[in-house]
């Protein structure tokens, strides 16, 4: 090899060695938060934003999510009733939830009826989940069951937002 050929050869490897840097990795295209943040005009956007506000236990990400006129309503198998609580009180509740656990992981399954009440402004869906909730002191609670929600929003390009969730699960 000539030495001119062999100088031009270290070089560029030089060159190409320096540039690979194994500890910082080039950007990726795209959003970085792509599998985070879901479209919130979407439904299926909505239930990822709503899992992931579930999953990092993050008030700020959950109260968007709801309607001002929201209502919650499960059914009290000892009373054989009815109970139901409105935006603040589910908020309340939600954030001492937060506060209480040290993990929650919430799976959605599949969509078990989807309507369209009021086309692209107002939609029921029945979707079946799996909840695991570990609270702080290490104690594991386990639930599935369906949620039956009632999504709203003001236009087709709005987010949509949580006006009823009546909880379908088994406790």
């Amino acid at each position: 090899m000539r030495p001119r050929a062999a100088i031009a050869v270290l070089i560029i490897s030089g060159i190409w060695v320096t540039a690979c840097n194994p500890f910082a990795p080039a950007l990726e295209e795209g959003n970085p938060f792509g599998d985070l943040l879901g479209d919130p005009t979407t439904v299926e956007g909505f239930f990822t934003n709503f899992r992931n506000a579930y999953e990092l236990r993050d008030l700020s990400l959950y109260e968007p999510l709801l309607d001002s006129s929201f209502t919650f309503v499960y059914t009290d198998f000892d009373a054989q009733v009815d109970r139901e609580w409105g935006f603040a009180q589910d908020l309340e509740s939600t954030r001492r939830l937060f506060q209480n656990a040290s993990g929650i992981r919430l799976q959605w399954n599949q969509i078990i009826t989807r309507d369209a009440l009021d086309p692209m402004i107002r939609e029921r869906i029945v979707r079946s989940f799996n909840l695991t909730v570990t609270l702080e002191q290490g104690d594991v609670f386990r639930t599935d069951g369906n949620v039956n929600f009632l999504l709203v929003r003001e236009d087709s390009i709005s987010s949509w937002r949580l006006q009823r969730w009546r909880d379908e699960s088994e406790l």
